[in-house]
This record gives C-alpha cells, structure tokens and sequence, in this order.
C-alpha cells in the first residue's frame, strides 16, 4: 500500500479527491491528513494573494467573515471529517488530524512514523509565500525525506 501524507488548508471538493486518489493508478493509497487552517496571522498574505489574482471580492469577503461561535465543532474539525469521509468514500484509507502548531515538524514526524512515501500539499495559490519559497511544499523538501508533491486546491464546487 502507497503512504501519503496529505496537507490541505480547507476541505477536499470532489475534483481533489479524485486528483489524489488516482495518482498511483490503481495501487491502494493510505491517506495521513493534516489539515492546517490558515489562521489570522496568514490574513495579510492572503489579501496580497487575492489582490494579485485579481480577486479582490474574495479579499474584501474575508474581512466581512465572522466567526461561528455556536458550534461545538470547529470549522476546521468539519473540513478534516468531510474530507476523510470523501477520501474514504473513494476507495482510500484515510486518517488525520488538525495542526495546532508547529506544521513542519509534525509533518517530518507523521513520516517518519507512518512510513511515509510522499508528500502532498494541496493549497490554494500563495505568491507571496511561493515568491520567498516560504510556502508549506518549498519548506517541506528540506525537513521530510520524502517526494513533495505541489498540487493547486480546486474550488468549491
């Protein structure tokens, strides 16, 4: 069976299940999933990058965005289960969890723990991040061990 530990920012669409799960052919893939939300801190880069694609409407839409407080469940816990769920659904092993700090070294340490045989960071475009080669795939190949594989998030369908 074909390890892969997935890192994505935001819940699998159909499209991204398909990308990832037929990647091998029809050799049986495992999926580690980390999910890192990008938080307030990244919101700056994230309106650069909206800027830069001539998205501005998703740039001024964050601002607006509020918090949902009245579920027990965080909006990142619901991504990572629907995206374990169509993971799943599609034929794939699929475990994971939520990245609370530290993304990279617990990247290094999920492969090294599971075997890993690759890695593949699903994620929106950054330029900004992609320009200084600070960008989850970049950091990645010097800390893993492993093949990273860089691959662009679809939209919501």
């Amino acid at each position: 069976m074909f390890t892969t530990v997935l890192m994505i920012e935001k819940p699998l669409v159909p499209a991204d299940v398909e990308l990832v799960t037929t990647l091998h052919g029809d050799e049986p893939v495992s999926f580690v999933v980390l999910m890192q939300p990008r938080g307030d801190q990244d919101r700056l880069l994230r309106a650069l990058d909206d800027v830069a694609l001539g998205e501005l409407d998703d740039a001024v839409r964050e601002l607006s965005e509020e918090k949902r407080e009245d579920s027990p469940v965080s909006p990142a816990e619901r991504s990572l289960e629907h995206s374990l769920e169509a993971l799943r659904a599609a034929g794939a092993e699929a475990v994971g969890q939520i990245v609370q700090d530290r993304p990279l070294d617990l990247l290094a340490s999920v492969v090294r723990e599971t075997g890993a045989d690759e890695v593949i960071v699903l994620t929106a475009p950054h330029l900004v991040e992609e320009f200084f080669h600070r960008d989850w795939a970049s950091r990645a190949r010097h800390k893993v061990g492993v093949p990273v594989l860089k691959l662009f998030a679809h939209g919501e369908e």
